[in-house]
């Protein structure tokens, strides 16, 4: 059972700090929802795992089976919220661009039609460019990708903000659905989008994590206990 274990983990930009000395354990099974204000840092905070900026102090490591090591680019993908994909392409070129270039990284022999499907594009649209696509779906083919390369962790920066109806629920059993197989955060300022995916809820404010501990996320008063604590303070924007 692989886990992230976040140990006093402090980044700041200039003088202003984002996180300041903060611990907190992700284990593989869960999907962990990261709820916090506008500007609480969870961007920051994925950033840094993904090693897209670098923090001042503290440790981020990945243990397997009981060893500890250092993370890598190859054990993160990371679904943005706005998809950053080659809109020059069509989605069938592109998954089967990502299938080859990640050959060596892809288990089985599954072809970029499973993908598409898995995704749920209709064929009519596999050959129309990702310029063409709607924000929906290029995020489904941002997670499919992502999905793809099964690394033990993945990162879900609030991706579900800007879709549908029929899109987030789609997105929603294929996050589900892949839960056994990584450790799973998903970030988002929505509660209720929290509440629906989530196993474990993960709070971002004043800089650090803490749990909501055993309530029921489902509950009246899990939603009181959240909206108390986030509402006390204010987030600057980050």
């Amino acid at each position: 059972m692989n886990k992230l274990v976040v140990e006093q983990l402090s980044k700041s930009f200039d003088e202003q700090n984002v996180l300041e000395n903060t611990s907190f354990t992700f284990e593989q099974g869960k999907i962990y929802g990261m709820l916090g204000r506008n500007g609480a840092g969870k961007t920051t905070f994925f950033d840094c795992i993904a090693q897209d900026e670098q923090y001042q102090s503290g440790s981020i490591e990945l243990v397997q089976d009981g060893d500890s090591r250092d993370l890598t680019p190859m054990d993160v993908s990371y679904v943005h919220t706005e998809p950053n994909l080659p809109l020059f392409l069509t989605g069938y070129e592109f998954i089967s661009y990502f299938l080859e270039v990640n050959k060596n990284r892809v288990a089985g022999s599954l072809d970029a039609k499973y993908y598409l499907n898995l995704a749920g594009l209709e064929e009519v649209d596999w050959n129309k460019l990702l310029k063409d696509y709607s924000q929906g779906m290029k995020t489904k083919i941002q997670l499919v990708a992502s999905l793809v390369l099964n690394t033990p962790i993945l990162l879900l920066d609030e991706p579900l903000t800007t879709v549908d109806v029929i899109a987030a629920h789609e997105m929603k059993k294929l996050i589900t659905d892949h839960k056994t197989d990584a450790i799973i955060i998903f970030s988002t300022h929505i509660l209720q989008l929290a509440q629906d995916i989530s196993d474990e809820i993960v709070l971002l404010h004043q800089k650090r994590f803490s749990g909501v501990g055993d309530v029921d996320i489902h509950s009246s008063e899990f939603e009181n206990e959240v909206i108390a604590r986030l509402a006390n303070g204010v987030e600057t924007d980050v």
